[in-house]
């Protein structure tokens, strides 16, 4: 129909019905273009979701992440690096100049599970010690019985001979309880001493300098074994002290009472170290007899690892911040990217450097800046944090919003949440993968086909992710025909320590412990 015809029938029904259908469809087509448009100016841009919801997508992000990231290859060259070091220190000539100590622990003879008797074990790490009572019973069974004593502030300040006075009355009460003075038989004692040493022998250590409060006189440069064994005979007491421990080497030890494939021991906590079973001939520094087994416990005291610059390439600023605040600048490099005690600050500068440069909570800097808050504060972000930060599935993100909360961070978004458990994982995963490739290169260098790696520390129990990130890291660097597997220790300080007196003991009068000698003639005092 023309123009002109519709024209014709200025009144006609259809051409009315014509017109308004048209005048309806520009309209619609007008509110539909202005819906769009103010869709595409409300809506996220797509670039922003990858951007900080993805934040392994975001340039900027993931460039302060990428310093965190060793990858196999450099993973490889610290290994050789840590066994040069490991090799330095038991070197008589080079000993001294190595960052990794390497110390014999002059624990030889490891247990098997068929060890039985009654031992006794002395814990003293701070302000309170455990006395244990150890019932071996073979089969790798053991009954256990433990008492937690207080040491005086008086005591921790006096006289050192007071200190190991006090040590042993509790010991005598602990020992008149379970029925064990006087009874005909001398118990051997494991004495773990968690205090700086330079161990001279299995039952001879003298202390380099008191930490953790203490300032006994009379006690630095002096035997600690000799001072607390003197003090039991004063006392009268069928004891005899006759190892002292660390509890790395007593993880390994208690691990090996279980599983008598065991031959690392090894420390997930607060700090970090390891130790393993070496060949003697390996041993330069070694100044014992080479008898049967040609073997000895080292205490590698790897936190030290990289003291001398030699792990400096993969130090980031936030590892180097954290040396510089800390209360030992230039000590304990290996520990400091590893261990619980400063995993939560590592994470806690990141997050402020995110902040700063305004690419974490993101418009809402200005309401924090309470500088009283947690997040600006040393210590502010707990390594627990961490874990319980990565233990969140899913999107609602309960966990990492209450742990925000508690650092001063009211409200925290998706996208929060997800950069900085995205840190969290990012700072874990590192620490797992150097732990593991310091244990590839111990389980490469003894060749044992098959080993159990005993393990201890809050880290390696509480963390979700760090166990099964450092078994996915060990299996490109252990060799493919070497088998390795876990034992979690329950009480490496306590039970271990018993079991390498258990040990000494039984190697050294040839006989098992429950037919221990007669007590020497001490005099009778309760």
């Amino acid at each position: 129909m023309s123009f002109e015809f519709v024209q014709s029938f200025p009144y006609d029904p259809i051409s009315s019905l014509l017109r308004k259908f048209a005048y309806g469809l520009v309209t619609t087509c007008v509110l539909g273009t202005a819906v769009y448009i103010g869709y595409r100016v409300a809506a996220p841009d797509k670039s922003y979701i990858k951007r900080y919801r993805y934040p392994e997508l975001n340039d900027q992000i993931e460039k302060v992440i990428a310093s965190l990231k060793i990858n196999d290859e450099q993973l490889k060259h610290i290994m050789r690096t840590l066994e040069e070091e490991m090799n330095t220190g038991l070197s008589p000539t080079t000993h001294k100049q190595s960052s990794v100590k390497m110390f014999p622990s002059y624990v030889r003879h490891i247990p098997d599970g068929t060890e039985v008797g009654q031992v006794l074990a002395l814990d003293l790490g701070g302000t309170n010690f455990r006395i244990l009572s150890i019932k071996l019973r073979g089969n790798s069974k053991i009954d256990l019985t433990s008492k937690i004593f207080v040491v005086p502030q008086s005591v921790m300040i006096g006289d050192g001979r007071h200190l190991f006075r006090h040590l042993v009355e509790c010991l005598s009460d602990f020992m008149k309880k379970e029925a064990l003075l006087h009874t005909g038989i001398c118990y051997p004692l494991g004495f773990t001493f968690s205090f700086p040493c330079k161990q001279e022998s299995l039952s001879s250590a003298r202390l380099t300098a008191w930490t953790k409060g203490f300032s006994c006189s009379g006690v630095v440069n002096e035997d600690v074994v000799k001072l607390l064994q003197d003090a039991i005979n004063e006392k009268g007491i069928n004891v005899k002290c006759a190892a002292l421990v660390n509890d790395t080497v007593g993880t390994l030890m208690a691990c090996a009472y279980r599983e008598p494939s065991t031959a690392i021991g090894l420390i997930l906590g607060t700090g970090t170290n390891a130790c393993y079973i070496e060949n003697l001939d390996n041993v330069g520094t070694w100044n014992g007899d080479y008898n049967e087994p040609k073997q000895v416990i080292i205490n590698m005291e790897w936190g030290a690892f990289g003291d001398n610059g030699c792990l400096n390439h993969i130090r980031t600023k936030y590892d180097e911040e954290v040396d510089l605040s800390s209360i030992n600048p230039g000590k304990q490099t290996f520990e400091k990217m590893i261990s619980g005690m400063y995993m939560g600050e590592i994470v806690r500068l990141i997050i402020l450097d995110l902040l700063q440069q305004e690419l974490l909570f993101l418009g809402h800097r200005d309401t924090y800046g309470d500088y009283k808050t947690p997040l600006y504060n040393r210590g502010g972000f707990y390594t627990k944090f961490v874990s319980t930060v990565e233990t969140d599935e899913g999107i609602k993100f309960s966990n990492t919003r209450r742990v925000l909360e508690d650092i001063g961070i009211r409200n925290p978004t998706f996208d929060d949440c997800v950069i900085v458990q995205h840190i969290c994982r990012q700072v874990s995963t590192r620490a797992a993968r150097l732990a593991g490739a310091g244990l590839a290169v111990l389980i490469n260098r003894m060749k044992k086909s098959n080993i159990t790696i005993g393990v201890d520390g809050s880290l390696y129990r509480y963390h979700p992710r760090f166990k099964r990130n450092m078994e996915r890291c060990m299996e490109n660097l252990v060799h493919k025909d070497l088998k390795f597997k876990w034992a979690l220790s329950d009480d490496g300080s306590g039970k271990g320590a018993a079991l390498v007196a258990c040990v000494a003991e039984q190697n050294s009068s040839g006989i098992f412990v429950q037919n221990h000698k007669e007590v020497p003639d001490y005099k009778k005092s309760e």
